[in-house]
């Protein structure tokens, strides 16, 4: 099928490559591959039009002319990365380079059966039974335009598999980068993350620019938690200032598993996150943690669902915003307690913090509630600075830049210290402190 209107940027270079995708690999990954496509063009890029993206415009990524990226990666690439990107955690590293594994940038992979990393491409010709019901099972999230786009181009990502009853120990690490090319490219990188009953498991997903050039990534995320689970998943975003980041993060989990999402936002010129979590047995439990902050021409824009759909469900959303300059963040959070899902406690909160006359925050929290004995409540809050607090500060000898720089990062904090692994945490802690002096606007 040809594309539609709002396609054509996206794939007219990408004839080649959509051909060699369309026509190798067994029949139902090439059928997964030939559908998808199929999808995106019947649907074609979303627009303002439609009432989930009215307030996020994508005209622009519409009309860059994308190219397919080149592979490799330098020897001295983690080197030359933020320092928040290339902290050792003490698990394994699987490292990506424009949408490819480079494994001379990985670490020595563990590949049992209790634990399993390794790349989508190694993991589709070695054990294609155990990633195929995952990649094809039909979520709501699989229809959606930018998703079908991703499994149409679906090729390379990363893969954990944890088997039962076990525990993976130290945080398995995902890094994807993007490195400069003569033209803008896109990549479409696919993450699935598999718990099986009773297991544990952490892993830090992180997106990261290696140069401050236009890109494009969109990238999808699979998580599933089976019985009893503890899953933590954060996902750290780091792109240039000029590229554009589209990404779906999809979870779903069963009787008294406990998973918690974490998605931090600190670079980016145009971001959209959609999470869609799926509370799918009894006794489930869910947090949703956000932080984004946001400076001149930036805009990002987190959408969140969680989907109560058992008894007895207990969820906790916190996102919290930045913005500074001329910035603009939007959040729309829903939380559905399906028919079914009596006894479910949900709590969601989006305060947003302003620091400049320029920035716009526009927060849309929402419940849609079909149970009769439920504990749920929603909020959110868009405000600057208490002024009386930033003249207690300087009363006690603190100047005025650093008062509010204080304040900002204690807003920050409680996101921040929520993260487990504390060598991450830590260099998230720097990271946010050493953008603050930027995205600020002394005179706002």
């Amino acid at each position: 099928m040809a594309p539609t209107g709002t396609a054509p940027a996206l794939l007219a270079n990408f004839a080649e490559r959509r051909q060699q995708l369309v026509s190798s690999g067994p029949d139902w990954l090439r059928t997964l591959r030939q559908q998808a496509l199929t999808r995106f063009c019947e649907l074609g890029l979303p627009t303002t039009r439609l009432e989930h993206w009215r307030t996020t415009n994508l005209s622009t990524v519409a009309a860059t002319e994308f190219v397919p990226p080149t592979a490799g990666g330098a020897d001295d690439l983690l080197a030359r990365l933020p320092a928040a990107a290339r902290v050792d955690l003490g698990g394994p590293r699987l490292v990506f380079v424009n949408g490819k594994h480079v494994a001379d940038l990985s670490s020595p992979l563990p590949q049992t059966a209790a634990l399993w990393v390794g790349s989508l491409a190694d993991a589709l010709l070695t054990m294609p039974e155990r990633v195929r019901p995952s990649l094809t099972r039909r979520d709501p999230a699989a229809s959606q335009a930018l998703v079908a786009l991703n499994s149409g181009f679906l090729e390379d990502g990363a893969v954990v598999l944890v088997d039962a009853k076990h525990d993976a120990g130290p945080p398995v690490q995902l890094l994807f980068v993007s490195t400069p090319g003569e033209q803008p490219t896109a990549t479409h990188p696919r993450t699935l993350i598999v718990a099986e009953d009773g297991s544990r498991l952490q892993v830090v997903e992180t997106h990261v620019g290696l140069a401050d050039d236009v890109y494009m990534t969109n990238a999808v995320t699979d998580v599933v938690a089976g019985d009893a689970t503890e899953v933590e998943h954060y996902r750290i975003q780091l792109e240039s200032s000029k590229a554009f980041h589209l990404s779906t993060t999809h979870s779903r989990q069963t009787r008294d598993s406990r998973c918690s999402l974490v998605n931090i936002n600190l670079g980016g010129r145009l971001v959209r996150h959609d999470v869609v979590s799926v509370l799918d047995g009894e006794g489930a439990e869910c947090r949703l943690d956000g932080l984004s902050l946001t400076g001149d021409g930036q805009h990002v824009d987190n959408h969140t669902v969680l989907d109560h759909a058992k008894p007895h469900g207990s969820s906790r959303e916190l996102y919290k915003g930045i913005l500074g300059g001329n910035s603009r963040a939007v959040f729309n959070g829903r939380i559905v307690v399906r028919p079914d899902a009596q006894k479910t406690d949900a709590k969601q909160s989006n305060p947003n913090l302003l620091l400049s006359v320029g920035a716009l925050a526009n927060t849309r929290p929402q419940l849609e509630i079909y149970a009769d004995d439920v504990k749920c409540t929603h909020g959110a809050t868009v405000g600057r600075l208490d002024e009386e607090a930033v003249f207690y500060l300087r009363s006690r000898g603190i100047s005025d830049l650093e008062a509010r720089n204080l304040m900002v990062a204690a807003f920050a904090g409680e996101v921040l210290d929520r993260i487990e692994p504390a060598a991450l945490r830590s260099e998230l802690v720097r990271a946010v402190a050493q953008r603050l002096p930027r995205i600020r606007r002394p005179d706002a």
